[in-house]
């Protein structure tokens, strides 16, 4: 049954090649880009042909493909992949990255937002609140044809990968809301909404950046990873959601409070939260930390703050994060040479532990052989160089004996020479007596 839903839900998913180069324009494309041999691939491939089975059954105009980027290496560099699995929408000729969390649901959502009008109107109070309900942030542009609109218009392009964009008149707004003037762009969220003031937050685009998550989140490496974006520190309970101790609940409290209550201090440079579990933050950090505790991370520099003293109170927090702004809280970490070679080696370790608890005969198979064979080239290595010195050793003392025949050469010759000379010096003295006696004859 579960072989026959596969296989249902991979019919609506279409397996595409060269000639989706030049026939996609006509229609919106949310494609996987993957490599065969990819793990995370491979995870992915039985969620995407559910997105493939869902987009088809609501009657999205979206069509669900997948492409082997492997063997269409041109393709996929053109749309810019440069990892698996990478997941775009293609929208006439332009292209949105997907950044999120690779579940049904994320993706369905983010195919519908972005395959959906830019700017979304909503013509009357009863459709304002309808939207409210179903989103926890979301960004409205009141006013007539500005600039600013233009502005909007502009940053939305953007940034709609990550939120919905609206546009209204002033009566259709909660009676609640009071504008200063118009035209105004306006951010709903944590119960309330805040008016985006030029000379204030600076440049649009930043201000929607920061402004587009809730002022606390439950945060996870893929909220981690986004939040990057906003320039902002990071404020994080770390505690264990299953675990209700007092401890646990107090500090996730505290940040909580901090977070409501001193937003006007605090939002433009802090984003706070809580996290499950240490085991993520642990490998971030490259350190051991003991729950439940509160860390600040600075995402653009890899730095963190500790705090020197117990969280007890709201008002603790608030110190901890005024030292931090003014430079007396002691940042550790970072993103220097020492810490970049930490990191190489605090990895290398985390791998090969995983490893060999995952499957330790497969850790001394990886491991184990290319250490044998190092060690094998080693020991020939040192033992031809030992015989190489007995060779060169014999071969000169060889050489020695040779040079000394050659020189003096060998006893009998010495010895017959020596007789040759007694020989020579005897008739010498022969004839020297013969003719003495001559002479005296």
């Amino acid at each position: 049954v579960v072989a026959h839903v596969v296989a249902s839900g991979a019919g609506f998913v279409e397996d595409l090649d060269e000639s989706f180069k030049e026939n996609r324009k006509d229609d919106i494309w949310l494609v996987d880009f993957y490599a065969p041999w990819c793990g995370h691939c491979k995870k992915l491939e039985p969620v995407w042909n559910e997105v493939g089975t869902e987009m088809r059954n609501m009657g999205s105009p979206v069509k669900v493909g997948k492409m082997d980027a492997t063997s269409f290496s041109s393709i996929a560099s053109e749309f810019g992949v440069r990892g698996y699995p990478t997941i775009k929408l293609l929208k006439g000729d332009l292209a949105y990255n997907y950044r999120g969390p690779r579940t049904k649901e994320d993706i369905i959502e983010f195919a519908n937002r972005v395959a959906g009008p830019l700017i979304r109107p909503l013509p009357s109070q009863h459709m304002f609140e309808h939207v409210q309900k179903r989103h926890r942030v979301l960004f409205v542009y009141v006013g007539g044809e500005s600039p600013l609109k233009e502005k909007y218009i502009e940053v939305a392009s953007e940034l709609i990968v990550y939120t919905y964009f609206f546009s209204a008149t002033e009566d259709v707004l909660p009676e609640y809301v009071t504008l200063p003037e118009l035209p105004a762009v306006m951010v709903f969220k944590d119960g309330t909404y805040f008016v985006y003031d030029e000379y204030e937050d600076g440049d649009l685009s930043s201000w929607i950046n920061r402004e587009r998550f809730q002022g606390y989140l439950h945060v996870d490496g893929f909220t981690l990873y986004e939040l990057g974006d906003t320039g902002k520190l990071v404020a994080i309970a770390v505690i264990d959601d299953k675990n209700s101790s007092v401890e646990h609940t107090r500090l996730k409290s505290i940040i909580q409070e901090v977070a409501r209550d001193y937003r006007d201090h605090f939002h433009r440079d802090f984003q706070f939260g809580h996290m499950d579990g240490n085991d993520y933050i642990n490998s971030l950090l490259m350190d051991d930390l003991t729950i439940p505790t509160i860390v600040v991370l600075n995402t653009s520099n890899q730095q963190y703050f500790l705090p020197d003293r117990n969280i007890e109170s709201t008002e603790d927090m608030v110190q901890f994060i005024n030292n931090i702004l003014d430079g007396t809280a002691e940042a550790q970490g970072g993103d220097g040479l020492l810490q970049r070679i930490k990191r190489i080696i605090y990895d290398a370790k985390s791998t090969i532990v995983s490893v060999f608890k995952s499957s330790p005969l497969l850790g001394c198979f990886l491991f184990g052989l290319p250490l044998g064979v190092i060690s094998i080239m080693c020991y020939g290595i040192c033992t031809a160089d030992t015989e190489g010195e007995v060779f060169e050793h014999e071969g000169a003392k060889k050489e020695s004996g040779d040079r000394e025949l050659t020189d003096e050469g060998s006893e009998e010759e010495q010895e017959e020479e020596r007789n040759g000379k007694y020989t020579e010096l005897s008739d010498g003295e022969l004839k020297q007596k013969d003719v003495m006696e001559k002479k005296k004859d």
